[in-house]
């Protein structure tokens, strides 16, 4: 369903869209519900960026082309990085529709980045339910770093990062990092 016969009202929000091979800066159109509401919607499979424009990840700020509508598949992107935290969605739907949760610093790699930041969950840190229970395809970090293995002048530092979760391949919670022993 296109944004003309929609009875959805959409608003536009900035986004960062990476993919295994390109960095796609635009606007993407979402509902109430935020970005976290798009792109965890299980109907559609689809993301189309507005106002799209494109750059090889290996050369990050040098464009290569401009495209009034450039789109691509759910499944292909590897994260969203968005500007503000309000454009993620409602507290509701971020959370997870959970009201209290626990902050846990982490890092999240996929086959192409690390993601640094904050991961609210309810109760304790359960990996297991993280990436395999639910519904939801994306999973929020807050005030993130996104940086590319091995492209190290790719850095997006950013309010809000929506990572596809299928696409994860380690999580670490930083507070359980080894303290390196101290020689004599």
């Amino acid at each position: 369903m296109s944004l003309e016969t929609s009875p959805r009202t959409y608003r536009f929000v900035l986004a960062d869209i990476l993919t295994s091979g390109y960095r796609v800066a635009g606007k993407i159109a979402v509902t109430s519900h935020g970005a976290m509401g798009f792109v965890n919607d299980p109907i559609h499979s689809i993301i189309e960026i507005h106002d799209a424009r494109m750059a090889r990840l290996h050369m990050p700020t040098k464009l290569i082309d401009h495209f009034e509508i450039l789109r691509t598949t759910k499944k292909q992107v590897h994260a969203i990085c968005l500007a503000r935290r309000e454009d993620l969605g409602p507290q509701g739907i971020v959370r997870g529709g959970f009201t209290q949760v626990t902050e846990y610093q982490v890092r999240v790699t996929t086959s192409m980045f690390e993601v640094d930041g904050t991961m609210e969950l309810p109760g304790r840190f359960d990996f297991n339910s993280l990436v395999s229970e639910g519904t939801r395809a994306f999973i929020p970090i807050l005030n993130g770093t996104l940086s590319a293995i091995l492209i190290p002048s790719l850095r997006v530092q950013t309010a809000g990062i929506l990572v596809n979760r299928s696409l994860i391949d380690l999580v670490a919670v930083l507070t359980q990092r080894v303290k390196p022993e101290i020689q004599p």
